[in-house]
């Protein structure tokens, strides 16, 4: 059945507002050139969605040219403005961008674990406000929020998964205080939408993502998709049962899990048997200083160890996956760098038959983030780019 006046002209509408995303201003003749569609229907196009006030006349396409043909198109950026935040149990940082993507400002706060459920959700939400209006984006649109928790897939909420108080606090402390739309997600398949979107898997669309941070963590993406699993826990290798631990994981503590093996904790010890400085005021997670310690020295031993630990994890992910390709994620991974990827990738080779490439993640810490804002931009332009026929 041929679709509606009406629906071809949000289909159309939406075509030029992702090419205009993606390829930036643009003349009547490019969008027409791209879209493929009619000059007529192009010219409609353009007004309607000027009227809308979701793009407008940037500039004219050479001096020599002029009129309507060398006008030169762009979304309006602050139609919208958005917020991207980073959880962590440490404390939050944020980024408030126009509907573009493009970063306004940023800040970031420490939240001392004894500071209390009130006092610390007061905190972040001061903070967000301050940063939002010192940036001229005191209304905001959407705010996607980054947390080290599960995430209910059918109802959106952080599950009660041993996570200070004030995270689950935070959210409705929002919702309350803004009239923006609130998405929460998992801090590491946040960053694994980063390294797809910016970063290392930039042309994968499927590939594992292993967070190395304060813990291990997993983002997957199959077919191009995000997979988040049946509860929301798709990805917790933090509790995957590894032989060198000593015990074995419970459904309340990681402990003897691959957690163990390859958390922050576990690799500052790591670090501290091959005689490596550990800087416990290092910011955190402390053992990326380790590891770039490691790097800059050349610290064969040390780096071969530590390998032999990531590729037992990496191994059972790429089993049940097969992805062929994993990324080694976060601050520890960007640390490791090549050095680390390759020990991994030639250690895969003798504990899985299938052909697996490993990469360092490009992104680290600021990949939550930058995960976040992406999917805030997604939701906004969701919303705004289906104008009314």
């Amino acid at each position: 059945m041929a679709a509606s006046p009406s629906t071809a002209r949000v289909i159309n509408d939406r075509l030029a507002l992702r090419f205009l995303q993606d390829e930036g201003p643009l003349t009547a003749g490019q969008l027409k050139s791209l879209t493929g569609l009619s000059r007529p229907t192009i010219a409609d196009l353009v007004e309607r969605l000027q009227v809308s006030g979701l793009i407008g006349v940037v500039g004219e396409a050479g001096a020599q040219r002029r009129g309507p043909n060398a006008r030169v198109y762009g979304i309006v950026a602050d139609r919208a403005h958005l917020a991207a935040l980073d959880v962590r149990t440490q404390g939050v940082s944020l980024v408030v961008a126009d509907l573009l993507g493009h970063t306004l400002a940023e800040a970031s706060l420490p939240i001392d674990a004894g500071s209390g459920t009130g006092p610390a959700v007061a905190a972040a939400v001061s903070l967000l406000e301050r940063t939002a209006a010192g940036a001229g984006a005191s209304r905001l649109h959407t705010v996607a929020i980054g947390v080290p928790g599960l995430i209910d897939p059918a109802t959106g909420d952080l599950r009660d998964s041993g996570l200070p108080g004030w995270h689950r606090s935070l959210v409705g402390a929002l919702q309350d205080r803004l009239s923006a739309r609130i998405v929460l997600e998992n801090e590491t398949n946040l960053a694994a939408v980063a390294e797809q979107r910016a970063g290392a898997a930039r042309d994968r669309d499927t590939f594992a993502f292993l967070w190395f941070g304060v813990g291990v963590g997993a983002g997957l993406f199959l077919d191009g998709r995000l997979r988040r699993g049946a509860s929301g826990g798709a990805g917790e290798i933090g509790f995957l049962p590894v032989p060198g631990t000593g015990g074995l994981p419970s459904n309340a503590d990681c402990s003897g899990g691959f957690h163990s093996l390859a958390g922050s904790a576990a690799i500052c010890a790591l670090g501290a048997e091959h005689g490596l400085p550990v800087d416990e005021a290092a910011p955190s997670p402390a053992a990326a200083g380790v590891v770039a310690r490691a790097v800059a020295a050349g610290h064969d031993a040390f780096l071969d160890a530590l390998a032999d630990r990531v590729s037992v994890g990496a191994a059972g992910v790429v089993s049940v996956l097969d992805p062929g390709c994993v990324v080694l994620g976060g601050e520890v991974g960007l640390a490791g760098g090549t050095e680390l990827a390759s020990r991994v990738a030639a250690r895969l080779v003798g504990l899985n038959p299938l052909s697996t490439e490993v990469r360092p993640g490009e992104l680290g810490g600021s990949a939550i983030v930058r995960g976040a804002l992406l999917t805030a931009r997604d939701r906004a332009q969701d919303q705004l780019f289906a104008p009314r026929a």
